[in-house]
């Protein structure tokens, strides 16, 4: 599932994109984080790797509260929706409402997830 919280954020802004690995709990499934890694990598897109977001909000990194301060747009490609606004909180960095995607590697397919990532989104209905 893609949670979608903003969909009138300026589209002149680059959106910022972030990968996350699940390094630690292994939830997504290894061909899916390996297909989006790689499709990341292949788009010539900038983008922002990160081993754990789960282990990084457990110790309070301060790379959280810098990607929740952004301006730019920020997708994330990582797990439940829900589960990463309430890392970033955890960590004390709570992601603003608007502007911020998460698309689902553990239940959307590679396909899916970058598709979402290097396009513009479309309005969704929020995750509760």
């Amino acid at each position: 599932m893609t949670d979608t919280a903003d969909s009138t954020t300026p589209s002149h802004k680059q959106p910022r994109l972030l990968y996350c690995r699940c390094a630690y709990a292994q939830v997504i499934p290894a061909d899916v984080k390996d297909a989006v890694l790689a499709g990341l990598t292949e788009s010539g897109e900038a983008f922002e790797a990160v081993p754990d977001l789960c282990e990084m909000a457990a110790r309070r990194d301060p790379q959280l509260a810098q990607l929740a301060a952004e301006t730019s747009p920020l997708k994330i490609a990582a797990c439940w929706p829900r589960a990463v606004r309430g890392l970033f909180t955890q960590a004390g960095a709570t992601l603003p409402k608007t502007g911020v995607t998460v698309h689902n590697m553990r239940t959307d397919s590679a396909e899916d997830v970058l598709a979402g990532m290097q396009t513009a989104d479309q309005p969704t209905p929020e995750e509760t």
